[in-house]
């Protein structure tokens, strides 16, 4: 397997598992991840998974980098396949256009369709989370079917509402805070994306999926209403 381990200051290693964006890449970092878990390496503190890349922070006077590499390819060498494991999909509900969404209807436009076939794209289709990033709880998904043409906006708003959907080519993200972005905000959902309050503060996890459900703006509040009193139950499907 080629992996490369890359220092990343004095307190964490970077191990690249790959040199592309793709699923079967990604798949492998969380494989690494998952093998560290169930066989933990004295002094490793925490380990972020992202596209193509497992960052490991470590305690230096707990284990030497040397120790730590061989430690890093001991279980690479020996992680299970999670090829076939079960597919994750957490339903989010997601008001499109209007205010919440102001970007709708010029992605439309740029699409060359309506407003009906870009939220058809959007919500047929389920996005794979590759990682979580830019903010806490942040997930940076795709999906592999019908890619809107269009990318980016040309000029990044100061600051966008935590909840926002934004789009991109075949990407689509949840913003969890009031943040800058440059994406396109199609729609918002009434769930909170990022909640410390909770033992699991995160709406959606590396490795797992989203589908995106369209709600009314009556279903939009009386959602954001139960999420708010801690009663919504986030839809949760295996296949």
């Amino acid at each position: 397997m080629d992996i490369k381990i890359l220092m990343s200051g004095d307190q964490a290693v970077s191990v690249q598992m790959g040199s592309e964006i793709s699923l079967e890449v990604n798949r492998k970092v969380l494989m690494l991840l998952e093998a560290i878990k169930k066989s933990p390496i004295p002094g490793v503190r925490e380990m972020v998974p992202t596209y193509a890349s497992l960052m490991i922070h470590y305690d230096p006077s707990v284990i030497s980098l040397l120790k730590l590499e061989e430690e890093i390819m001991n279980r690479a060498e020996n992680m299970s396949d999670i090829g076939e494991t079960k597919k994750i999909i957490r339903e989010v509900p997601i008001l499109y256009g209007g205010e919440l969404g102001p970007d709708l209807e010029l992605c439309a436009e740029l699409e060359g369709t309506t407003v009906e076939e870009v939220i058809r794209k959007h919500s047929t289709h389920d996005y794979y989370v590759y990682m979580l990033g830019f903010a806490p709880g942040h997930p940076y998904s795709a999906r592999f079917e019908e890619p809107f043409s269009f990318k980016r906006r040309d000029t990044a708003r100061v600051k966008i509402p935590g909840g926002s959907v934004v789009v991109q080519l075949n990407l689509s993200d949840l913003i969890p805070f009031e943040q800058p972005c440059g994406w396109n905000i199609i729609g918002s959902t009434p769930l909170t994306i990022c909640d410390y309050r909770k033992e699991d503060p995160f709406l959606v996890h590396a490795g797992e999926w989203i589908r995106y459900i369209p709600v009314t703006e009556k279903e939009y509040r009386e959602i954001r209403r139960a999420d708010e009193a801690g009663t919504y139950k986030v839809k949760v499907i295996e296949e």
